[in-house]
């Protein structure tokens, strides 16, 4: 007996029930799509990285109320949106501003300490700007 159900990420999961002891079980199937490489802004190229992704996410949301799962959410729709593109090479400015904004609806003060690297807001000043942004929003 099989019993399939399908997940919104094209992720398959079966619930089997083995012929000799009738033990149930789960398994997970997921396709395995490529990634684009990443072209650095000096124009080196690199493969696509999810735990450096999820490093990066880590890194703006320390001490922030966003749980792992947000965040493993995140870094999966991002992947997911890379590998529809269908493009062998993405800018990693391309990555970047899915990260932007992601954040942005994750976390506002997390946006704003990737924004700071991200945007280079390299003042008080174009730090605040970017606050009253988000609050006029």
């Amino acid at each position: 007996m099989i019993d399939t159900t399908h997940d919104n990420r094209g992720g398959i999961r079966r619930r089997r029930e083995c012929k000799n002891c009738h033990q149930r079980f789960s398994s997970y199937e997921r396709a395995i799509l490529s990634t684009p490489l990443v072209i650095k802004e000096d124009g080196n190229r690199e493969e696509f990285n999810r735990e450096k992704l999820l490093r990066g996410l880590r890194v703006a949301c320390v001490k922030r109320p966003v749980s792992a799962q947000d965040l493993e959410r995140l870094a999966g729709e991002i992947e997911s949106t890379l590998q529809r593109m269908g493009k062998a090479e993405v800018s990693s400015r391309v990555i970047g501003d899915m990260v932007i904004s992601g954040l942005k609806e994750l976390d506002q003060v997390a946006y704003i300490r990737y924004a700071i690297v991200y945007l280079g807001l390299d003042d008080l000043h174009a730090v605040r700007q970017e606050v009253d942004r988000l609050i006029e929003s």
